[in-house]
């Protein structure tokens, strides 16, 4: 025998209500099935009651609403005939009551409990008499005659012998198919009609399964089973295929809607599986909810939340060594009828934090208050306030209590992100770890739990690119072209959530189409500036967060350490804020570091080559850089490259400006300050204090070419011509070739140009190369020697995509 429970959904449309009828007569074994009202009509009675309460004459049309809603449905299901006709009149009979019941709240103006449960009642009885005609050789039963309560602190519990011993009385012969409304009940003393609460229909459906020893407990809803979290919320959340009793228990108690929480102890006590089934999607195989599981891999199961949390604490060093406070605390709400889902306690016992749902807060406080009102008088406890705007986050799984670490990982991964736990509990059975943050964190804490647990199919990084020129460009096309193989091999979703240049931004969480980014921008682009990007970075509070400044904005660079203190991420490309002030740079560092995120900036020197890195591994391992010298300049490099008698110097820097070595203007080149920033981020990085003012400039262009317009520049430009190929025939009949060389010695930094012989490492230096000498205590004889591309839009996008890489493996 089994018993099949149907709920709003499965019930709701002409459609589902067809899928009951198909799924109970194609069940061989007897049967009993419990329905819930029509979808939404349970709330309907609700609003149509409070209205006709508060004296408002609207109610009419709701109530005619409710009529013309089971009135449709008897007309499109039941085809014309005498069952059609015999079960109208019984629905109009029950339709005609609920009238006269809103008549009169109507007319006193009362609406008493008794009164409202009697009216949520016929959501029930009006949606099972249908079904009971629906289906063939069903024989419908009166919920109401064996499900008894009684009355406890307000509100009316199961009687479970009693209701145990009325339902084998009454299902001692079992039809092939027993239809029973559910949710509905009745005082075991008055009579009078009572309800199992919202929900309830599950617990009337496992209170018969259990009494009856049912084969198994059937639940029919409109998904799949338990999802590992909130499918709204996370996209990526999947079906869980098995969970034990326990840990389907703690699912429910904190928001997973899929089961009415107290369905599950009347299977469990009597070891009947609960199976979770899809109305709508019936050849899916479900959750089957049982004693004994499969063993499974992963550590926990499912993450649940509540969104309706206030926190009331009770805290006052009068409570130290006190014995019964907490008695005093739990005795006070449960004689009020108030429900605590989360306790967390001080070892000190100076405090005490209970969660509670909104409605109950300040009922809560307002009787704590009451009941150590002496105490907080003498002022041994501080008078009971309620936190509200709060979330409680459960994380489910029994196989937690043989993997240590994992409240370790779970609070690492949400400071990260910047999300504050306000209060813990974990039971010594270690199957639950609840905590509460802030509800505007709500969203963002689910996520990056499902991610970091690996419930996530993929780990995901949400990127904001700012830049859309060379090398932002660049970035975005290795993006899209590496987003699959990374998603395959490596795990790694790197769903781009923003794109801003100067004068558009677009922003969407859920991803944008890299391979139309531009026409998105200039279709659906908004206005951009630094603040716009930086409020909706921050506003958007997404998980696993990286910004990539891709510009050489000063604006833009003023902006991490906003973004940096709300656990964003920073990759830059843009050199400014690292070569900036050395308080400056001390400061982004330290945050970063604070607050457990990443900025990482190894294309501010050499592109795509690792010498930020290495610099930094060779540091971490022990070593000390005792010299630096560099070429480090793509531009210089191509310019001392180039030029030739047959190319001078004025057209070496057109040529570097066409071929995009250098910058727009490249009067920025020239004048050794990008060389000097990068000299001043690899001394820091390597330990030094250095500030750009600080490097001794030897430079090769007069300063007067650096005054006027650009326009200026070019026309005057060609006047060293002469100069310098004169000394360029000089340097080649002495076989030696320019390099503009930045250095790093006993922490005094410089750059000039230098003319180096065929036996210097630099000699052979081609193109837009660059080149990095590191001489430490390690290699001291012998420099380290770092050399290759260094300038280029791909190759510099190809360094920014690695330290987005890097960020993946904090």
């Amino acid at each position: 025998m089994k018993v099949l429970k149907f709920g709003g959904s499965s019930v709701g449309s002409v459609n589902s209500i067809l899928s009951v009828k198909k799924i109970v007569e194609a069940v061989k074994e007897p049967v009993i099935v419990v329905v819930s009202a029509l979808g939404g009509i349970t709330d309907k009675l609700i609003k149509t009651s409070e209205m006709a309460a508060s004296g408002n004459p609207a109610y009419e049309k709701e109530y005619r609403d409710i009529v013309n809603r089971h009135i449709e449905m008897v007309y499109t299901v039941i085809p014309a005939g005498d069952e059609r006709s015999v079960l109208l009149d019984r629905v109009n009979e029950l339709l005609s009551e609920l009238k006269d019941i809103f008549q009169g709240i109507y007319l006193i103006r009362d609406l008493s409990p008794k009164t409202s449960a009697t009216i949520v009642s016929y959501g029930e009885r009006l949606s099972s008499i249908i079904v009971a005609t629906l289906i063939e050789g069903a024989v419908w039963y009166d919920s109401r005659t064996f499900i008894k309560t009684e009355k406890k602190h307000s509100r009316h519990i199961l009687d479970s012998d009693l209701t145990t011993q009325l339902i084998k009385a009454t299902f001692n012969e079992l039809p092939k198919v027993a239809l029973v409304p559910g949710f509905i009940s009745s005082d075991k003393n008055s009579g009078e009609i009572t309800n199992l609460g919202r929900g309830g229909s599950d617990y009337t459906a496992s209170i018969i399964a259990a009494a009856l020893q049912a084969e198994v407990l059937e639940i029919w809803t409109d998904v799949d089973g338990f999802m590992t979290a909130d499918p709204r919320v996370i996209s990526s959340a999947y079906v869980i295929n098995e969970l034990s009793y326990v840990e389907a228990m703690e699912l429910c108690n904190f928001g997973a809607k899929v089961v009415y929480p107290p369905t599950i102890y009347p299977a469990c006590h009597n070891n009947i599986p609960i199976l979770i089934k899809n109305t709508f999607n019936p050849d899916a195989p479900g959750t089957i909810i049982e004693q004994e599981i499969k063993e499974e891999s992963k550590a926990i199961k499912g993450i649940s939340s509540i969104n309706d949390t206030s926190l009331i604490t009770v805290t006052g060093l009068g409570m130290v060594g006190v014995i019964g406070v907490n008695y005093r605390i739990f005795k006070a709400l449960a004689k009020n009828g108030i429900s605590v889902f989360m306790v967390s306690q001080a070892s000190s016992e100076n405090s005490t934090s209970i969660g509670v749902r909104n409605q109950d807060a300040e009922l809560a406080c307002e009787v704590l208050n009451e009941e150590f009102a002496k105490e907080i008088e003498m002022g041994e406890i501080s008078p009971v306030s309620a936190e509200k705007n709060l979330a409680t986050i459960a994380i489910v799984g029994e196989n937690m209590k043989h993997t240590p670490g994992i409240a370790g990982k779970l609070f690492g991964t949400l400071g990260r992100n910047g999300i504050s736990v306000i209060a813990c509990a974990q039971g010594a059975s270690e199957t639950n770890i609840s905590f509460v943050v802030e509800e505007k964190f709500l969203k963002k804490s689910l996520n990056v739990i499902h991610d970091s647990f690996f419930l996530s199919e993929y780990q995901v990084l949400n990127l904001f690119i700012c830049g859309t020129g060379t090398v932002g460009d660049s970035l975005i096309q290795q993006l899209a072209s590496q987003q699959e193989k990374l998603m395959k091999e490596r795990g790694l979703k790197l769903n781009v959530v923003g794109i801003a240049n100067g004068h558009q931004a677009l922003f969407d969480r859920d991803g944008l189409d890299l391979s139309n980014y531009r026409q998105l921008l200039d279709e659906k682009g908004t206005a951009s500036s630094p603040q716009i990007i930086r409020d909706e970075v921050i506003g958007m509070n997404i998980f696993n967060s990286v910004f990539v400044d891709c510009t050489a904005n000063a604006d833009v660079a003023s902006l991490y350490k906003d973004l940096l203190n709300n656990n964003v991420s920073v990759v830059a490309a843009n050199k400014i804020a690292a070569s900036s002030s050395y308080a400056n740079y001390t400061e982004l560092k330290r945050i970063a570091r604070n607050r457990g995120v990443k900025y990482l900036f190894e294309t501010n020197v050499g592109a795509g080559l690792p010498i930020i890195k290495t610099i930094n591994d060779l540091i971490a391992s022990g070593d000390k850089i005792l010299k630096i010298e560099a070429v480090v300049s793509g531009t210089l490099n191509f310019i001392f490259n180039k030029i030739s008698a047959d190319v001078p110097f004025s057209e070496t820097i057109r040529l570097a400006k066409e071929q995009g070595y250098s910058e727009p203007d490249p009067r920025i080149d020239l004048s050794g300050k990008d060389v000097i920033r990068k000299l001043v981020i690899l001394a820091r990085e390597a330990g030094y204090v250095l500030e750009q003012e600080d490097v001794e400039k030897n430079l090769f262009v007069p300063d007067e070419f650096f005054e006027g317009s650009l326009e200026d520049f070019w026309k005057n430009i060609p006047s060293l011509d002469a100069d310098f190929e004169a000394r360029r025939q000089k340097l080649e009949a002495e076989n030696k070739h320019w390099k503009f060389v930045a250095k790093l010695e006993d922490g005094k930094g410089s750059v000039s140009l230098q003319e180096v012989s065929r036996s210097h490492p630099f000699y052979g230096l081609e193109g837009s190369n660059n080149i990095v000498l590191l001489t430490t205590e390690r290699y001291n004889e012998y420099p380290m020697m770092i050399q290759g591309y260094g300038a280029g839009a791909s190759v510099t996008a190809a360094g920014v995509f690695a330290d987005i890489i890097s960020v993946a493996n904090i």
